[in-house]
């Protein structure tokens, strides 16, 4: 072996494990789009036939008995799931009517043909985030949203995010269809280029849900060593573009400490992000301290070919008119965020997040 191999090793390995993950990924992307291909299939077939037998429901609690004799362990095919493959099949048979006609074909040739026949709603549709949720997810999404915009909204958000079923029930709790258009609370419409305003309004969220933190705290150095331990999951949540630079970052002026709690990098605004966090509804008191901390990095910390410093107070309650009246006359570019830690959320979501005692001894 000459010295160069350990590093030519070293890059195969990496190779062949990113081929191996994209193929895993891809592997079950396509099982995934097989299941509901074939639901689709079976729930139209028992429509069919049930509407021209004039048969009763009973008639799926005996298939499903005689399916599980002819196929032992067979799962997903209960009488109450063969009645949602009807539910699904009956909602999405347009669509999926089309692709299945066409399983040989290139998917995306495809694509005219069934935009013609589907509600002028799914206008941005896109075949693959439709196959990139589970039949589950459809099923809930049926059940609960009669809106097809709303429902197309929840699926797209559910591959985005990753949500599993019981995240999305609780969104759809949250509302968050309806709360899809809410705007961070800031000045930047007084503070910022117009050319700046819209990107910088993208960039942060009026609410975030911090459902790793599953500790019920008023204490909002738990908060931050909470976001900072899953930094990465904290990054994903906040939006494209940021950078971690770290946590209380020192400031010194006239020989005095101050520490902003969180520090980022955002690049499409290409500027500094100070995050304030703090406990309970937001004070107008914040907006003075968090102004002082952004003059500070703009005098001491901005590069020459930086935009100035924006600023985001990251609080559990908000009123809008509360928010306004204490940014007025500020000239610094700032936000107040809600937010929302995992014991905040509902009991039976708790079980699938992390420990709260673990998280403490993570912690400490």
């Amino acid at each position: 072996m000459n010295t160069d191999t350990p590093d030519q090793y070293s890059t195969l390995l990496s190779d062949i494990s990113r081929q191996i993950l994209q193929s895993r990924y891809r592997a079950a992307k396509l099982v995934n789009r097989e299941l509901l291909l074939l639901y689709y299939a079976v729930g139209k077939r028992l429509s069919e036939k049930i509407a021209a037998e004039k048969w009763g429901a009973k008639v799926l609690e005996q298939l499903a008995d005689d399916l599980q004799k002819q196929l032992p362990g067979l799962r997903g095919f209960s009488h109450r799931n063969m009645k949602n493959m009807r539910q699904f099949a009956a909602e999405y048979g347009e669509l999926i009517g089309q692709l299945t006609t066409a399983q040989m074909e290139d998917v995306n040739n495809q694509l005219d043909k069934i935009m013609q026949l589907t509600s002028a709603q799914f206008e941005s549709f896109n075949i693959d985030i439709f196959f990139g949720v589970s039949f589950t997810h459809h099923i809930l999404l049926l059940n609960r949203c009669s809106n097809l915009d709303e429902r197309w909204f929840y699926i797209q958000k559910s591959v985005e995010n990753q949500w599993t079923v019981e995240m999305l029930d609780w969104q759809i709790k949250a509302k968050a269809y309806e709360k899809r258009d809410q705007k961070l609370s800031s000045n930047f419409a007084q503070t910022l280029p117009e050319n700046l305003r819209d990107t910088a309004l993208q960039a942060f969220k009026d609410e975030y849900l911090l459902d790793f933190i599953n500790v019920e705290t008023d204490d909002e150095r738990v908060v931050e060593k909470g976001i900072v331990q899953n930094i990465k999951d904290f990054i994903l949540k906040a939006g494209k573009g940021f950078a971690f630079i770290g946590n209380q970052h020192r400031l010194l002026v006239d020989d005095e400490e101050y520490f902003v709690d969180l520090l980022f990098y955002n690049r499409p605004l290409r500027c500094l992000v100070a995050v304030e966090l703090k406990k309970g509804k937001f004070k107008p008191a914040y907006a003075g301290q968090l102004n002082f901390y952004l003059n500070v990095l703009n005098d001491q910390e901005r590069l020459p070919d930086e935009n100035p410093a924006v600023g985001i107070v990251l609080c559990s309650a908000k009123t809008d008119k509360t928010v306004e009246y204490a940014f007025q006359a500020l000239h610094n570019p700032m936000g107040v965020s809600t937010y929302q830690l995992s014991s905040d959320l509902p009991e039976h979501l708790r079980a699938v997040l992390p420990d709260p005692e673990a998280l403490k001894k993570l912690l400490d």
